[in-house]
């Protein structure tokens, strides 16, 4: 779940950024009901490559809100990161279905909208992209007949022109209609034309059946859809694609539930990771970028994998995606740094299998018990059944012993 705008919790660290006022972009509307764009709107930045790059995506959500992580202009997005999510768009105040944006500029320390407009140009001369995001965990964007699907279309067109957004993604969690969604993205593919962007970002519950909508518009859509970033968090267990049950937070998890998405139909690189660049960012479901690594390596060449392992290696996967930039710079980007290494160079060599052995450290049989609703972070010892685990990253519900070996729990000695 990716969360929407909420009061202001101001940091007191982030500098202060330039700029002060906002200048919000009014839409036209002409005709019965139809958005036309005004004669001096800018035309989308110009680019000789199509959507569908060589190299994988590395997305990061950028907050146009204040959410008590790091604010941040457009212009400081790590270059690691090569797809830019804008969150989010707001509802047309009178196109019933479309969409519009609002800079936030009095939660983001004074940004103008022209220095936003500004730095798009400056990340997409760079070679990299920005998509405008659509949803989020309170955004209600509603696509269930023609005329709303119409106005999504011609909003979001407007709003490419407008901005200079090289597309837009799909993160609607109160769910959507995929026949009425299918043709409103379509209608913007004529539109926009072939170097359109189109993403998803469901939640692990909408994959786990080909009858529900998201997988149905996925596959109506494959032929101009770019990427699906699944959010592999706060969705606690879900089966992968052998029927087995998986926990979330483990390279395990990850894999058998992409493997859904790979075995239906989509191409590699039509499939994305996404997971929290933080413990803070998510309420459950965080790795560490080295398991993200794992994740990879086991799905695109059958190595460094848990206790599922694909029956074929399915090479290059579409990237990785994270919530947030924003929560990744409260790290040092230290999400970014690592993942996007791993995407330029492919995947490494086998590593050493983990154990669930004792390790030599002395066992604290002092140790406090498991409780599920305590939260519990990289280090901490608990006790369960006769067994002391320790905890290598954060945590919240997840019972020791049940994680297994790619788990967030490795055994430190039975008592």
């Amino acid at each position: 779940m990716h969360e929407h705008r909420r009061t202001p919790r101001r940091r007191g660290t982030v500098a202060a950024l330039i700029g002060a006022g906002a200048l919000l972009a009014s839409a036209l509307v002409a005709g019965a009901g139809q958005f036309t764009p005004s004669p001096t709107e800018v035309e989308p930045v110009a680019d000789t490559e199509t959507a569908q790059q060589s190299a994988p995506w590395l997305t990061g959500y950028w907050h146009n809100f204040d959410n008590g992580s790091n604010v941040l202009t457009l212009g400081e997005v790590p270059s690691e990161y090569n797809l830019v999510a804008v969150s989010f768009a707001d509802n047309h105040p009178s196109l019933d279905g479309g969409i519009t944006f609002n800079l936030a500029s009095a939660e983001l320390d004074g940004y103008t909208d022209q220095a936003f407009r500004d730095d798009i140009a400056a990340v997409q001369a760079e070679g990299r992209k920005v998509i405008l995001s659509v949803g989020g965990e309170l955004g209600h964007v509603s696509v269930t007949n023609a005329t709303q699907a119409r106005n999504f279309a011609d909003t979001a067109f407007a709003l490419m022109q407008d901005y200079g957004f090289d597309g837009i993604d799909i993160d609607l969690e109160h769910g959507i209609d995929a026949q009425y969604m299918s043709s409103a993205l379509r209608d913007l593919s004529s539109q926009a034309g072939s170097d359109l962007i189109l993403t998803m970002a469901p939640q692990t519950i909408d994959f786990q059946s080909p009858d529900r909508e998201y997988p149905k518009l996925a596959m109506e859509i494959s032929d101009i859809l770019t990427i699906v970033n699944m959010q592999y968090y706060n969705s606690g267990t879900m089966l992968g694609c052998d029927d087995q049950v998986y926990s979330q937070g483990t390279a395990d998890f990850v894999a058998a539930l992409a493997c859904i998405q790979l075995e239906m139909g989509l191409s590699p690189d039509q499939v994305g990771l996404g997971l929290p660049a933080t413990p803070s960012a998510a309420g459950g479901g965080h790795m560490a970028p080295t398991e993200i690594v794992r994740a990879l390596d086991c799905l695109e060449s059958g190595t460094n994998c848990g206790s599922f392992s694909p029956e074929t290696p399915y090479g290059p996967i579409g990237g990785v995606m994270t919530w947030s930039v924003n929560w990744d710079s409260t790290n040092g980007y230290a999400f970014a740094e690592t993942i996007s290494a791993r995407l330029g160079s492919g995947p490494g060599e086998p590593t050493d299998e983990p154990t669930d052995e004792p390790t030599e450290d002395p066992v604290d049989c002092d140790a406090p018990a498991w409780a599920s609703g305590s939260v519990y972070t990289a280090g901490d010892t608990v006790s369960h059944e006769g067994t002391v685990y320790r905890a290598k990253w954060w945590t919240r519900g997840e019972e020791p012993g049940t994680t297994g070996q790619w788990g967030v729990w490795e055994t430190v000695g039975a008592c």
